[in-house]
């Protein structure tokens, strides 16, 4: 058996055109561009080619982007004040802080800066708080992004064993959260398994949908696997000079009734998802104009 392949990149294409459809729709009602600001500290590589990918996807879809670059030296301070001009600024509806940050930069600090109505990433407290309750302001990107694959590819969430392999701010947890609401692609049983998790194999072994967001090279192997499970590959590793998953992508497409692929998987539509939750922002800000800070 040979899994089906669950291919990210041509439902990102697909969900963009509506995207883009429903911001033209926007703009010409309201007389308003979305407008997403990300800010970029330091020269990593990595960053700065997801950045750029962020720049294209906005301009095809109709929304504004600016980017702010700074110095790897940048301080803390210097930071927050950016911050603050841009939750201020009426004219930026979202605004995206690209991680990680250097090291004199306290990440959390930074993240419950950002004004809850402008955080397109969802990583505020209160934010993630609203996804606990069931009732987002926003969703997570890649997370939201996974559930738009899983519901675009007929995987029948309510009632399976999800299992997810990590326990991130930006995957695992929200992840979790979103798999157990109430809803489409959620009301499953929800397992979550982390670095301290006792005889690993024996529950992934139950899942009948798999998140592996564990940021381990190759590490889930044809044997940890299922038989017919939907695998979700969120990993990004560079392994000489070429991107692989968190998946053994070659042994669990033995096993697995359905896999997304690295690259072409869950990344396409992180952007995607990222795209939406800046036209929510936007449309949410002129139903609610004059708001301090968005």
């Amino acid at each position: 058996m040979t899994a089906h392949i669950i291919d990210g990149k041509a439902l990102a294409e697909k969900l963009r055109a509506a995207i883009r459809e429903d911001v033209a729709s926007f703009v010409a009602e309201t007389n308003v561009t979305p407008h997403l600001a990300a800010v970029l500290v330091g020269d990593d590589p990595a960053s700065a080619i997801y950045v750029r990918n962020k720049e294209r996807a906005c301009e095809k879809a109709g929304i504004k982007s600016t980017l702010h670059r700074l110095a790897a030296q940048t301080t803390e301070e210097e930071l927050l004040d950016l911050i603050g001009r841009l939750n201020a600024d009426d004219q930026v509806h979202g605004i995206l802080v690209q991680l990680p940050l250097p090291d004199q930069i306290t990440e959390k600090r930074i993240l419950d800066a950002v004004s809850a109505t402008k955080d397109v990433d969802a990583f505020h407290p209160e934010n993630v708080g609203l996804l606990v309750q069931g009732r987002p302001r926003f969703l997570p990107c890649t997370p939201h992004g996974i559930q738009q694959m899983l519901i675009h590819h007929g995987v029948q969430v309510p009632g399976a064993h999800a299992v997810v392999i990590g326990r991130s701010e930006i995957v695992g947890k929200p992840m979790a959260n979103l798999l157990l609401q109430k809803g489409e692609a959620a009301n499953a049983t929800v397992t979550v398994c982390h670095s301290r998790t006792k005889q690993l194999k024996e529950i992934t072994r139950q899942a009948d949908i798999l998140v592996a967001a564990i940021g381990l090279p190759r590490f889930i192997k044809g044997d940890m696997v299922k038989p017919g499970a939907t695998v979700i590959d969120v990993g990004t590793n560079r392994v000489e000079d070429k991107l692989v998953g968190d998946v053994d992508f070659g042994q669990v497409s033995e096993v697995a009734g359905a896999i997304s692929p690295v690259p072409g998987g869950v990344g396409p539509m992180t952007i995607t998802m990222l795209l939406r939750n800046t036209l929510t922002a936007a449309a949410l800000k002129a139903r609610t104009p004059g708001e301090a800070g968005g």
